[in-house]
Parts: C-alpha cells; structure tokens; sequence
C-alpha cells in the first residue's frame, strides 16, 4: 500500500517502524520543519515531504504529494491533524473517518449537542455567537460561567468568569465564531482513555485529575492519578464513544463527577496527552500511539491484549508550569525529598540554563518539572502528588519575557 503520514506526534511516541512494514508499504511522511528531528531515524525508511505549515494543512499536503500515486490510506495521530486527514479521505476517496465523522470530536458544540442528544448530561451552553444575541439573561444559568474555544486543547483560550455578563463582556474581544459558552460545573474531574475495536473496548484505564487543566493554563500544577473504574462509569464512557461513533482507535475522554452521576466534558479521539499514554502502558502494557497506527495500517486484525490492573499498583503524572512566570528560565525549589521518594517512578527537571517554554505546553521536556509516580494505591499517589503541589516551588531565572 500507499500510507501516507501527517507526522506531528514524535516517532518515540508513534514508533513507525515497528508498526508500519517500510518494506512492505511505500510510506511518505509530510511534516513542517521544525517536526523533521522527530521523525523516524533515516534508515527506517521512507520518503520525507517538507510543507510549508503556513496555511490549511491538507491543501498543503496535497501539494506536497502532487505527482505522487494516491495513497491508500491516511495515518494521522495529532488531535491538530485528524480534521486535515478526514478532509483528505475525503478528497481522495479513501476509507477512514471522514471530516463531518471527524468534526464531533473536534467542535466542542456539535459535541456536546450529540451527547445530549444521547441522553447524557452536559453543561449547559451556546455558541458565543447565539449567546451575544440572546444576551446574559437568556443564556438559562447564573453564576460562573466558562469561556471555551470550540477546536482548542490543554484549555488553551480557556477562560472563567464569576457571571454570564462578565463572560460575554469578554467574548466580544475573541474570533466569535470559534468559541462557546458553557456553565461552570463543581465537581471532581476524571479522565477515561482507551482503546475501542470496531466498537469494543479491547483496553480502558479511569483516572482522576489532581489540579485541573484551566488552573494548569493559568499557571498551577496539574497531574492524575488511576482510580477505580466501576461499572457505572465504564457503562457512561460505552455511551459517550457511541454518541459520538467513536469506534476505531485510542480515545480520552473527560467528565465532572456530581452526585447526580457524571457530566460529559470533552472527548478527543486520540490518546490523552501529558504523561497519560507512559501511565497506561505501565498498567495495561498496551501502548496507545502505536497500537493506533497499526489499526490504522492494517485494521482490527490483531488488537493488543491488555493485562488486568492491579488496584495496589496504579500509576500517576505530574506536570509543574512555567509558561506563567515571565521568564525563558527557572530554578525548582524544595523538590528533593519529592525526587527521592521510592513512589517517584520518574523525575524529570530542567536546569536554571536551559529553557522552558513560554506557551502552554505538558511536555516533559519543555516544563520545569515533570514526572511518573507509582506503583502504588489511588490514596498514596493523589497524597503524594498533593503534598508535591504544595511543596515545590518553581522561581523565575534570568532575563523576563
């Protein structure tokens, strides 16, 4: 076959050439050129195709593969690539998910309107665009309300406010037709991240966050550790990938614990990010990123097997921001009994000359800090990282931005 590649996600994470036969398959990889050190090592194969990563990417893959036979099919693994590869299917005639299948996972409104339309509880909300019309008093909720671009990730845009005026007072000053307006809802936030085959759950890990992604964006700690995942909320996550014909691939996806049961946040068909797919592999054994490749390539023919997980030997991550602190560098404080604990599976720091990065980012390598925590109990890992969060300090070096 022809496997043409939207390479965006690391060959470390994605590990082509143990999923995809090079000899077998004509394989191109299209990137931008600040992803060409990702890819796979030269002698795995392939060939490399620069795009000039400027304007709408399937256009500029299509200029990119122009003379090139037609692929049969496409492999793209970035939540920022699977509208371009759905556009693309659709171009060319090939089998996976289309655009319009891709688009209620990646527009947060027709998201949230096929899960209710699903029977399932989700915050209530509008497009910014009705919103602004309707006004503060026809939004149907008081008190705080969220501020959310339809297509982002990491929370990135994400903004709350105290009150539907004060949220629409500041919507006027973003792209109206890219955002949408939801009530805030208290509660727990739990991730469930997967895999589904033809429809069925071949592998499946709850987890529960320490900290949230939006006080992450604003500069707080973030992590989560696995938890229990009882029948209810396994039969939740079965309804929610099937309001959203969710059958093919990884999957992570986010709800707010209430006593009513949960509320539906957001899912992405694509493996959770952070250090979600390292704690996964080390409680299932199966790893998300390649195992979606190789569906991908060959299709449902042979899925990984997960082994059970142990409720004593569950594992977490923690990401410690610096893209707040108005500086290119850092220095992390008060960390070294954290560091040497037998619970810190893997510490990962940046050192007060090299750079972090200025934008929001959960990368490990790109934060101040970063790391695995486990085995261990859910109550020791969310005391752990708890007690981490409080602890560690993380100050400015050098040179302001």
């Amino acid at each position: 076959m022809h496997v043409l590649v939207l390479h965006r996600v690391p060959d470390s994470f994605a590990r082509y050439a143990e999923n995809i036969d090079h000899a077998r398959h004509d394989v191109t990889y299209v990137h931008t050129a600040d992803r060409a050190v990702t890819l796979p090592a030269a002698a795995v194969g392939g060939l490399r195709l620069e795009r000039p990563g400027q304007g709408d990417t399937a256009d500029e893959v299509l200029d990119a593969i122009a003379g090139l036979p037609t692929p049969d099919v496409v492999v793209a693994l970035s939540e920022y690539d699977l509208l371009a590869a759905g556009r693309l299917r659709d171009r060319l005639g090939l089998p996976g998910p289309s655009e319009a299948e891709v688009l209620p996972v990646r527009d947060k409104v027709v998201m949230k309107r096929a899960v209710a339309a699903a029977g399932l509880r989700v915050p209530r909300f509008l497009p910014l665009a009705e919103a602004l019309r309707r006004g503060p008093g026809g939004l149907g909720w008081q008190g705080a309300t969220v501020l959310k671009p339809l297509a982002g990730a990491s929370s990135e845009g994400v903004e709350s406010f105290p009150d539907p005026a004060t949220a629409l007072a500041a919507g006027t000053d973003v792209a109206v037709g890219e955002y949408e307006v939801e009530e805030f809802v208290e509660g727990p936030i739990v991730h469930v991240d997967g895999l589904v085959v033809a429809g069925e759950l071949v592998a499946v890990v709850a987890s529960e966050y320490v900290g949230t992604c939006l006080g992450f964006a604003t500069g707080r700690p973030l992590g989560s550790v696995q938890t229990e995942l009882d029948p209810a909320l396994e039969d939740w996550s079965r309804r929610c990938l099937d309001a959203l014909a969710v059958r093919d691939g990884p999957f992570h996806l986010e709800g707010i614990v209430t006593p009513d049961g949960p509320v539906f946040l957001e899912l992405g068909a694509r493996f959770g990010g952070a250090d979600v797919v390292d704690t996964f592999e080390l409680a299932t054994g199966v790893r998300l990123p390649p195992a979606h490749v190789q569906l991908l390539v060959d299709g449902p023919i042979d899925p990984p097997r997960p082994r059970p997980t142990d409720p004593s030997a569950r594992y977490g991550w923690f990401v410690l921001p610096g893209h707040t602190l108005g500086s290119t560098h850092c220095r992390v404080r008060g960390h070294e009994r954290f560091r040497d604990d037998p619970l810190m599976l893997r510490w990962v720091e940046r050192d007060p000359d090299e750079p972090i990065s200025t934008t929001v980012t959960y990368a490990d390598h790109l934060v101040p800090a970063a790391g695995l925590v486990g085995p261990g109990s859910t109550a020791q890992l969310r005391a752990f990282l708890g007690a981490l969060f409080e602890e560690v300090r993380v100050e400015p070096v050098g040179v302001t931005v």
